[in-house]
């Protein structure tokens, strides 16, 4: 009787957390619905502006930021998907309001102002903060329950939501933390919050495509051999953009912050100005959908795409390194589609949308370690489920070329095994 009892207890416990995840889910995707409102409502406002006016606003948005994280955050750091990750890993980071305020201050600001990074890092970061706080606030509902339930569940959710891909966020927040696994336990309160936070910001935003594309859905076998070659070149040059977005991030946290975010002011407009001069457009602001577009639509010399290639990747490192709080998701993704589209033109591949979505799935897949996450993004945000079989062997042989490489020191190995998971993590800052 007594063991009926205690069972019944867990069962019922079982199903107040499943509840609490969806209600998690909900919050979050309202949540992310404002926060992408305000941001993009800022940044359309920006680009409305004279060429040589919107150069000089990354770099004020950062100033705005860095001044936000100082007086709000109280010496917040710019990091929000390594927020995150840093929380799942260690027990005693928690994830407190008022570096969240601050942080999304000055996500609003960088991103709202047209630097080169997402709106997914704060997306995450916020609905691991918002999780993880309720959580923390009904222990005795999850008393048997794995701590980062809801902390993972709500990450699911922002990144459901930003990207309108409810698969996409719940397979990232579970493979992120790891480099070669998977976190467990976690499976069900994460697809339930991604599918609640999806369907919350559909309800507000709509039901578009985030990338859409065209082109043809056949696959030949030289299509398969070419995702092959795009995984290669993919793989090395995301362990390059990796390094730098590392050392970038290592001087956002520096000694010379004020200086540092300057200078990144500075390198954002003499970006920008090269890309005016090179194609007439501003591709070297905002998170980088329009250049996505761009690279899509027309077909343009490879050494024109390679240059929009090492532009942007400046651009998107000198942001971080001038502590910039965005996601590098998306940067990922428009180097990987950068990356498909330069490929295409060299082996002279007659529907380049192919190579480009097929290169946006090894570049993210090989920055961020997350293979299965990146093949579900490109399925979910074009439409286009036809590209998973090469997208899949890309992603794969872009992730055999970073070595051990990653975008974040958060990442550990495979998960060693199935017993307590807090030790098997860095605890460092």
């Amino acid at each position: 009787m007594h063991r009926r009892t205690e069972l019944r207890a867990l069962a019922a416990r079982s199903h107040q957390v499943v509840v609490l995840a969806a209600i998690t889910g909900i919050i979050v995707g309202a949540f992310v619905a404002l926060f992408e409102r305000v941001v993009h409502g800022g940044l359309d406002r920006v680009l409305e502006l004279s060429p040589w006016v919107i150069a000089f606003f990354p770099g004020l948005g950062l100033l705005v930021g860095l001044a936000a994280r100082r007086f709000i955050g109280q010496g917040a750091s710019p990091a929000t998907a390594d927020e995150y990750l840093h929380a799942f890993h260690d027990r005693h980071h928690t994830l407190q309001w008022r570096p969240f305020v601050a942080r999304t201050v000055a996500a609003v600001a960088t991103v709202g102002s047209g630097a080169p990074m997402g709106l997914e890092g704060p997306s995450l970061y916020a609905g691991a903060t918002i999780g993880s706080n309720l959580q923390r606030r009904l222990p005795r509902v999850f008393r048997d329950a794995e701590r980062r339930t809801l902390l993972v569940a709500g990450a699911a959710a922002g990144v459901a939501a930003i990207f309108k891909a409810p698969a996409t966020g719940a397979v990232f927040a579970l493979e992120v933390p790891y480099q070669d696994d998977l976190a467990r336990r976690m499976l069900l309160p994460a697809l339930v919050a991604s599918a609640t936070g999806y369907f919350t910001f559909v309800g507000i935003d709509g039901t578009s495509r985030l990338i859409p594309v065209d082109g043809s859905s056949t696959l030949l076998f030289r299509d398969l051999l070419g995702a092959l070659l795009v995984g290669v070149v993919a793989g090395i040059a995301a362990r390059g953009f990796a390094r730098m977005l590392r050392i970038a991030k290592r001087i956002a946290i520096g000694k010379h912050r004020l200086l540092a975010t300057v200078a990144a002011g500075l390198m954002l407009a003499l970006t920008f100005g090269a890309g005016r001069l090179l194609t007439g457009e501003s591709l070297l602001v905002s998170p980088g959908y329009n250049v996505v577009t761009w690279v899509v639509t027309a077909k343009h010399s490879a050494w024109l795409v390679l240059a929009i290639f090492v532009l942007r990747n400046l651009a998107t490192s000198a942001a971080v390194a001038g502590g910039g709080a965005g996601g590098i998701f998306i940067p990922l993704s428009v180097a990987g589609a950068l990356t498909g589209s330069i490929v295409a033109t060299v082996v002279h591949h007659p529907d380049p949308t192919l190579f480009i979505v097929i290169g946006v799935a090894a570049f993210l897949g090989a920055g961020y370690r997350v293979p299965l996450a990146a093949v579900m993004f490109v399925a979910e945000t074009t439409g286009r489920p036809s590209f998973i079989v090469p997208g899949l062997l890309a992603a794969v042989i872009a992730e055999l070329m970073m070595g051990s490489s990653s975008v974040t020191k958060y990442q550990v190995g495979a998960r060693p095994f199935d017993g307590p998971t807090d030790a098997d993590a860095p605890t460092h800052p």
